[in-house]
């Protein structure tokens, strides 16, 4: 071999290395990116499952937050992040459904009710999943999904609306605070197996919390009022968005 030959071999060489060494970069980049967006706005993409399914994993944990920011120290779900996020995914073909986990306090009414409705609008196959719990409006965000697990251990509580600052005791204000109940006990019945006055009955109970209204359900309790479809973890939340995409698919 020659010295042009030689010199040409090597470059090949030095050329598929380098390619390698882009490739490697990009990679690298690309899993920073989504360890990025899962540390700030808990969410990212699976798709390394046998089915090779695209999968979209949003996490609504600590409490959700409204218009006001909460403070630095508190876990929260940030709804003006979480809404684009939606949207782009239903206008996204290459995304086939979206798993929803849910360990929340509650928080915001309207921004609640904005990513439920959301959710609950998406075309894709949804399951959602409650873990630890998913309390106050984290309840309708749990049944927005086409399908909805929780863990054994998990909770459920259901309670009247509260507001907080200055409250004006007159009328108006009481059917303002019916209005917005009725929007979440509507929303609740709508999309669970629930009735109604059910769901308003378990949350004006006043037998189970000593201090408080409401009603707090555990695992299969939920299950057993019609308010989560079924007992159950990743596993099982996940087979059934794998079977949910598999039917839209067939």
């Amino acid at each position: 071999m020659n010295q042009k030959e030689w010199e040409y071999v090597e470059n090949q060489d030095r050329d598929s290395a380098n390619g390698n060494n882009e490739a490697k970069e990009k990679e690298k980049e690309l899993e920073k990116r989504e360890d990025e967006k899962l540390e700030e706005y808990g969410q990212m993409t699976l798709e390394n499952n046998r089915g090779k399914r695209k999968i979209h994993l949003l996490s609504i944990i600590g409490e959700v937050e409204g218009h006001e920011n909460l403070s630095g120290n508190a876990k929260a779900t940030k709804y003006d992040h979480v809404l684009p996020k939606l949207a782009s995914l239903e206008d996204d073909d290459s995304v086939e459904g979206l798993l929803v986990l849910l360990n929340t306090s509650g928080g915001d009414v309207d921004a609640g009710l904005a990513i439920a409705e959301m959710i609950a609008s998406l075309t894709m196959p949804t399951v959602s999943l409650v873990l630890g719990g998913s309390h106050s409006i984290g309840v309708p965000l749990a049944v927005s999904a086409n399908y909805s697990f929780i863990v054994p251990t998990g909770t459920m509580m259901i309670h009247p609306v509260r507001m907080s600052g200055m409250v004006i005791g007159t009328s108006q204000t009481y059917e303002y605070f019916n209005m917005i109940q009725d929007r979440i006990l509507s929303f609740i019945s709508t999309h669970s197996r629930m009735e109604y006055e059910q769901v308003k009955a378990l949350m004006h109970n006043t037998k189970m919390l000593t201090r408080d209204l409401g009603t707090v359900l555990v695992g299969a309790q939920a299950v057993e009022e019609g308010l989560i479809d079924e007992v159950g973890g990743i596993r099982e939340a996940l087979q059934k968005l794998y079977g949910l995409i598999d039917e839209k698919c067939g």
